[in-house]
C-alpha cells in the first residue's frame, strides 16, 4: 500500500475550460505534496494537457479506489455520478466543483476553484453520506440476473416507444397495484430533485432517509407518488403479458433489459455515497439558489414571543 496521498481528479474533458481547470488542480495537488490520480480515459483525453505535471497516477493501474483520500469532480451532475461511480467500493468522499449549468450535487462554483482545491488538501471540509439504492434484477425463474446500484434513481422504463409497460408494484413483499405505464423511477433523497422532480415526484430533503417511487405516465386511477422508509423493500414486476420489453436504468449510466416476468428489487445500500461539504448551508438555500426560486418579500423568520413574568 502506497503512503502517498492520492486525490482522484474527475473532469468532463469535453470543454476547454474544464480541462485548463483539471491542469490547474493537479498541478496544485502535485506541489502540495499529494499525487493527483486519474481514471485511465480520463488521463487518455488530458494527456496533451497533464504532460508536464510529474507523478500523475493512474486509477485501476497505479492506486487502487480504497487508496484514495478524495476525488475533486470538474463538472456538472453527469461527471459527479461518474466519480461516485469510480470510487464505489472505497471510503474517498467526492467534491463537486460545477462547470456545468444547475450542478445541483456541486459544492462551489468555478470562480471558487481555487479555493476550494487548497481546502480540500488542507482536510478542511466536512463528510455527508447520502442514501445509495441496491438494486437486483430476478428473471421469471426467480435467478438474480443483474445487479448494480445506484445515488439519484433507478428507472424502469419501456424500451419500444409504441409499446407500454404492464407492471406490478410491490411494497415489502405485499402488492399495491398493476397499471400500464410509461415506466417507474425509486429515486434517493439525493435524486429527489433530478429524473423525480421532472416526473411529479416531491423533494426530499437529504436528512431525510427514504425512497421515493413514481410512476411515469401511469393508466390509473390510483397512481400516485409514494415516499417509503429505509428499510423497505420495493419491486416492479414486468407482467409477461407485456407486449414488448423493458428497461433499467441506474443513474442514466448501467443498463440491462428487462424481458417480460422480470423484477426490479430495490431497498436501500448498506453502503452510502460520501460527499464532501465546503460550506454546512442549510438545503432550502440550495433549492432557492440552484432553482432560481423567488423569495422577494420574506421578512426573516418571526422572533420568538418573550416569556410572560
Amino acid at each position: 500500500m502506497s503512503a502517498a496521498r492520492n486525490i482522484l481528479v474527475v473532469a468532463h474533458a469535453l470543454r476547454e475550460e474544464t480541462v485548463n481547470a483539471a491542469r490547474r488542480v493537479a498541478e496544485a495537488l502535485e506541489a502540495s505534496g499529494a499525487r493527483p490520480v486519474f481514471a485511465a480515459g480520463d488521463r487518455a483525453e488530458l494527456d496533451s494537457a497533464l504532460d508536464h505535471v510529474p507523478g500523475i497516477a493512474t486509477l485501476g493501474e497505479d492506486v487502487d479506489v480504497s487508496e484514495l483520500e478524495l476525488a475533486i469532480v470538474l463538472g456538472g451532475d453527469g461527471t459527479i455520478l461518474r466519480a461516485a461511480e469510480l470510487v464505489r467500493g472505497g471510503t474517498a468522499p467526492v467534491l463537486g466543483i460545477n462547470m456545468g449549468h444547475v450542478g445541483f450535487l456541486a459544492e462551489i462554483e468555478r470562480d471558487d476553484m481555487d479555493e476550494a482545491v487548497r481546502r480540500a488538501i488542507t482536510g478542511e471540509y466536512a463528510v455527508e453520506e447520502r442514501l445509495a439504492l441496491a438494486v437486483t434484477v430476478v428473471d421469471a425463474a426467480g435467478r438474480a440476473i443483474y445487479q448494480t446500484w445506484a445515488l439519484n434513481e433507478a428507472t424502469i422504463e419501456k424500451a419500444s416507444r409504441e409499446r407500454m409497460l404492464e407492471v406490478v408494484v410491490e411494497i415489502d413483499g405485499r402488492p399495491l397495484s398493476t397499471f400500464g405505464c410509461d415506466g417507474m423511477v425509486i429515486a434517493t433523497p439525493t435524486g429527489s430533485t433530478a429524473y423525480n422532480f421532472s416526473a411529479g415526484g416531491p423533494v426530499v430533503w437529504p436528512t431525510v432517509a427514504a425512497m421515493v417511487v413514481v410512476p411515469l405516465s401511469a393508466h390509473a386511477l390510483f397512481a400516485k407518488p409514494l415516499v417509503v422508509g429505509p428499510e423497505a423493500s420495493v419491486a416492479i414486476e414486468v407482467l409477461e403479458r407485456t407486449n414488448g420489453t423493458g428497461i433499467l436504468w441506474c443513474d442514466g449510466r448501467r443498463s440491462h433489459e428487462l424481458p417480460p416476468g422480470a423484477r426490479v428489487v430495490v431497498h436501500a445500500s448498506p453502503e452510502p455515497v460520501r460527499l464532501a461539504r465546503l460550506h454546512p448551508a442549510a438545503f432550502t438555500d440550495r433549492l432557492v439558489r440552484k432553482f432560481r426560486l423567488p423569495v422577494q418579500g420574506w421578512r426573516g423568520p418571526a422572533a420568538a414571543p418573550e416569556a410572560s413574568a
